[in-house]
C-alpha cells in the first residue's frame, strides 16, 4: 500500500485494478474492489489499521468486472454513476463469465465464476461530493472507457483517481468505449490536473507524458476505424489495428497474447456497436479456438 498524502493511499499489488483508499475521521472510502476474496480481506485490514472512522463506502469507477466483481466481499455501501448502475440491471445475480476471452484480469481467477454482484446502492449523474472529516472528496462523471466512467478528485491534496481512462504499459479496453468523449476527458485531465498525483486504474501513478500517449493512441484508433468504415470493412478488420496499438506500450512479451486478445475483442465490439449494430457481436475465434 502506497501513501500519496495523509489519509490517501493506492494499492497496485492485487490481481485486477489499482485500488484507492481514503481514510478520514468519519470513515474510509474504498475506490474499486479487489477481485480475490483473500485480497479483499487483506485490503480491508490494511485500511482498518490506518484507524479511520468506522463507516465504509466503496465507489466503482466504472462497471468493468475487474473492479466490480469483488464489491460484495467488501460488505459496504456502493456508489457509482447511474450509467454504471444500468449495467447491473442487465446482469444476472451471479456472474457466469463471457463466451469469448476479453483480456481481463478476472479470466485468470478461477473463482470469479459464481461470484455475486453488488449493484450500486447510491448513484450520481454528474457530480457528488462528500465531507468525511478531511478534505472534500468529489466523484465526477468523465465518460470514455465506459459511459458510466468517473473520477475521484481530492482537490485540496491534488490527487485524482481516473480508473481506466489511462492504462500504463498495457492497452486499453475498447468494448464499451466512446472514443470522442474519452479523448475529451483526457484533454481535460491534461489541462486541469497535470500537477496532480494521477492514479490510473491499471499501473499506478501516471505522469503528463502518459496522458499524452493515451490521447495519441485513441486518436490513432479513431483514424484507423474511420478508414475501415470508408472501406465498408466488417468488424473483424479491426484486427489490423492491433500491432500498431501494442507498439505504443512497453510490457513483457509474456503478456502479448492476452493483450492481443483484449484488443481483438474490444475493437471488434466497439466497431460492431457503432458501425454494424445489426450484426452479431460475437468476435471471431482466436487461433486456439479454431484448432
Amino acid at each position: 500500500m502506497q501513501q500519496i498524502e495523509k489519509g490517501i493511499y493506492y494499492e497496485d499489488a492485487y490481481l485486477g485494478v489499482t485500488l484507492g483508499g481514503l481514510v478520514f475521521p468519519f470513515g474510509t472510502i474504498m475506490i474499486d474492489a479487489p477481485l480475490r476474496v483473500e485480497d479483499a480481506r487483506s485490503w480491508r485490514s490494511a485500511l482498518l489499521n490506518q484507524r479511520g472512522g468506522s463507516n465504509r463506502l466503496l465507489i466503482n469507477l466504472d462497471a468493468h468486472p475487474d473492479r466490480t466483481l469483488g464489491a460484495k466481499t467488501l460488505d459496504c455501501t456502493v456508489v457509482a454513476h447511474q450509467k454504471t448502475a444500468q449495467h447491473f440491471r442487465n446482469r444476472p445475480t451471479i456472474f457466469k463469465g463471457q463466451n469469448a476471452p476479453t483480456g481481463s484480469a478476472w479470466e485468470s481467477y478461477s473463482d470469479a465464476i459464481g461470484m455475486r454482484w453488488a449493484p450500486p446502492d447510491i448513484t450520481y449523474t454528474q457530480r457528488l461530493s462528500l465531507h468525511w472529516g478531511g478534505p472534500e472528496i468529489v466523484f465526477e462523471h468523465h465518460p470514455g472507457p465506459m459511459q458510466g466512467a468517473g473520477w475521484v478528485i481530492i482537490a485540496a491534496e491534488k490527487v485524482v483517481f481516473v480508473g481506466d481512462a489511462i492504462t500504463i504499459n498495457q492497452p486499453p479496453f475498447f468494448a464499451h468505449a466512446e472514443l470522442a468523449e474519452w479523448i475529451q476527458s483526457l484533454e481535460y485531465l491534461a489541462a486541469n490536473y497535470a500537477d496532480y498525483a494521477i492514479v490510473t486504474g491499471r499501473g499506478g501513478l501516471a505522469v503528463k507524458k502518459t496522458i499524452t500517449q493515451q490521447i495519441q493512441v485513441l486518436k490513432n484508433v479513431t483514424k484507423g476505424v474511420e478508414k475501415l468504415v470508408k472501406r465498408n470493412a466488417g468488424p473483424e478488420a479491426t484486427e489490423q489495428l492491433i500491432p500498431s496499438i501494442l507498439s505504443e506500450y512497453s510490457f513483457d512479451k509474456g503478456w502479448t497474447e492476452i493483450y492481443t486478445q483484449r484488443l481483438r475483442y474490444g475493437l471488434y465490439q466497439y466497431y460492431a456497436h457503432h458501425y454494424r449494430p445489426s450484426s452479431s457481436l460475437e468476435p471471431p475465434a482466436t487461433e486456439e479456438e479454431e484448432q
